[in-house]
């Protein structure tokens, strides 16, 4: 019995130690713990929310393109002769930073500009004279054209006058013809008595004679007419010679004229381009010295040394202009454009500023200021398209220590999801969610809330 009892406690014992051989260690078990705690968390933190972005890179500009760094360009060809300025230096709009001498041979004149305008009032005085010929010459013509008149009024006159002479020579003459009719007859009844012998000799020869007067008068009443006829055909001849030879002397002195107004816009012409070149001159003697178009920081110049040239619109230095107005210059995908506008927000992490980021818990972010796209490029550079981002008027103001030209990476917030629909996402890589309409439903509910708190 005790043999039996003692026979099963040790095969009890050699269970147990074949128990312990084959069971899981204790390490093991905790390790599992761990992997099953850890796989655990992966799978909750898979349903934690998390916010699409839009990832882009870009620089710090300034929103106005004046206040975007420019260079200083020398308007003339010169030769530098002094700088006046230091580079970091703050200079005024207006404040000369070098100063030039001229290296063109046509300016190199000293007196240049009083010989330009010694030629100028030169030829303004003959173009003064030459106007004032004109006018005289005007006049003339003029004067010809009442004399024109006149002397066809008085022609016309004269050819009246003639005319009514004739008239009147023509009626003596038939007058005169009938007077010598009858002087004809009473010769005639005359002789007849004579012959009969009832008139004497002494009473014949007195009608003859009257008779010999009667024909002289009347042929010189017809050498009076023939006169007075000749009179009348030279008066119009005159007056038709009188129109053709004031148009001679019109169309001569219009023609003198002409060419006196072309003399005086040719003149005119010339005191022009004097006139210009002398103004040209002038302004160009101020481009002697080059100024600062704006305030600002002279960051560099671009010329070094005393008496070195530069060529028309090569540049002498670079201007910072001072305050600008900062914007964010950022490049995203033409995939990615499309859930972009006007008006979204956007992250913001500026180099040299210290930041934690968490793109897709944007309240968990450290370092990262707020942003608003101002400016979306409607055409793209390599499949990249430029957006400018400025401050948020609502959100915490940028640092005063950025300067233009300094790195900064942006997100654009987008709509809320797990952070499996992500993942999912990226892997085959779709678009993110478009939650324009969203984002302006939400600012407008915003903006009723507010007023209606107000009212």
């Amino acid at each position: 019995m005790s043999k039996t009892t003692k026979d099963t406690g040790q095969t009890d014992y050699l269970q147990l130690e074949a128990m312990k051989q084959v069971q899981t260690p204790r390490q093991g078990r905790v390790l599992t713990y761990w992997i099953g705690g850890i796989f655990l968390v992966i799978l909750l933190c898979l349903f934690l929310p998390w916010t699409q972005n839009i990832s882009s890179q870009g620089v710090l500009t300034a929103l106005s393109p004046q206040d975007r760094p420019q260079t200083v360009e020398a308007i003339i060809a010169g030769r530098i002769v002094e700088w006046h300025v230091l580079e970091g230096t703050f200079v005024n709009k207006g404040d000369t930073i070098a100063s030039l001498a001229e290296i063109k041979e046509k300016y190199l004149d000293p007196n240049l500009l009083a010989n330009l305008e010694e030629q100028l009032e030169a030829k303004q005085g003959s173009a003064v004279a030459t106007g004032a010929k004109a006018e005289a010459m005007q006049e003339q013509i003029q004067a010809l054209r009442e004399g024109l008149v006149f002397s066809l009024q008085k022609g016309r006159n004269k050819v009246e006058q003639t005319r009514l002479k004739l008239q009147s020579d023509s009626i003596d003459l038939v007058a005169q013809r009938t007077e010598l009719a009858i002087a004809e007859s009473q010769f005639e009844r005359q002789e007849s008595l004579y012959e009969q012998g009832l008139k004497s000799l002494t009473e014949l020869e007195q009608r003859r004679l009257k008779l010999q007067e009667a024909q002289a008068k009347l042929l010189s009443l017809e050498n009076k007419v023939a006169s007075t006829r000749a009179e009348l055909q030279n008066a119009r001849t005159e007056l038709n010679s009188l129109q053709a030879e004031y148009a001679d002397k019109i169309a001569k002195a219009e023609a003198e004229l002409n060419a006196t107004r072309s003399y005086v816009l040719g003149t005119r012409a010339e005191v022009a381009k004097l006139q210009s070149e002398y103004n040209s001159t002038q302004v160009r003697s101020q481009y002697y010295h080059v100024l600062a178009p704006q305030a600002g920081y002279l960051v560099r110049t671009l010329k070094a040394g005393i008496g070195e040239t530069v060529k028309e619109g090569e540049a002498l230095a670079t201007i910072m202009p001072f305050d600008p107005d900062m914007a964010a210059e950022l490049y995203v995908d033409a995939l990615d454009l499309p859930l972009i506008k006007p008006g979204d927000d956007m992250r913001l992490q500026f180099e040299g500023w210290p930041a934690l980021v968490f793109s897709g818990w944007p309240g968990a972010s450290f370092g990262t200021f707020p942003g608003e796209v101002a400016v979306i490029d409607n055409a793209g550079t390599d499949g990249k398209y430029r957006l400018l981002v400025v401050p948020d008027p609502d959100g915490e103001e940028w640092p005063d220590a950025l300067r233009v030209g300094s790195g900064v990476q942006g997100w654009a917030m987008l709509n809320t999801v797990p952070i499996w629909y992500e993942l999912w996402r990226q892997l085959n890589n779709f678009p993110a969610d478009y939650t324009g309409d969203q984002k302006v439903a939400t600012k407008e509910t915003k903006k009723t809330a507010e007023i209606s708190y107000e009212e």
